[in-house]
């Protein structure tokens, strides 16, 4: 998820095939709902604030025409109309951001395949970017390896991997290096490469 939360239930378990788009989990909604109402109400009143300053700035600017106000009122009539329209800009967003993290309480799968984890139970308080399900994605398979410095820095670019297994090896297969850690791991000194 890309907010935290309650979750209140988990669609899928170890095993079960899922498709693209299929809901895997979903959060408590009640928090992200008060707080898009909570959004929703500030926008209405900066929408009334705003239409007051505006027939406020109307006026001052009709009256500055005619003679009968300064310019220093009808410039703070000016003002106010601005700051109410940044204030419904700004109430614009919050309602954006609130819909956008309600959103987020409903986690789906982004491409078909099996689940092989699970890193979350129903009525866990999980934080966001917690691993609630691993998708073992349909169409391919990842070979992982952890190589040592050196081998990283003399290995041709783009090279053709050709992997056996210690256990059978008439199970084959190739592939190219798809994804190199970034950093290595601080205790084995290793990069992970994925194949």
């Amino acid at each position: 998820f890309r907010v935290g939360g309650r979750m209140v239930a988990r669609a899928v378990n170890v095993g079960d095939r899922v498709e693209a788009g299929q809901v895997v989990a979903r959060l408590d909604q009640e928090q992200q709902e008060a707080a898009l109402r909570a959004a929703r109400a500030s926008l209405a009143a900066a929408m009334s604030l705003l239409t007051k300053t505006r027939n406020e700035f109307g006026r001052q600017d009709q009256l500055l025409r005619d003679g009968w106000t300064t310019r220093a009122r009808h410039d703070q009539a000016l003002q106010a109309f601005q700051a109410a329209q940044a204030q419904v800009d700004a109430a614009h967003a919050q309602v954006a951001i609130a819909e956008d993290n309600l959103a987020h309480t409903v986690l789906v799968a982004d491409a078909p395949g099996h689940v092989t984890a699970r890193g979350a139970e129903p009525g866990e308080v999980v934080g966001a970017g917690r691993m609630i399900v691993q998708l073992a994605r349909e169409g391919g398979r990842d070979a992982i390896f952890d190589v040592p410095a050196q081998i990283m820095t003399t290995a041709p670019r783009d090279p053709v991997v050709n992997v056996v297994l210690t256990s059978d090896p008439n199970v084959r297969a190739s592939g190219r290096v798809r994804e190199v850690a970034p950093q290595a791991d601080p205790v084995t000194r290793t990069f992970e490469v994925k194949v």
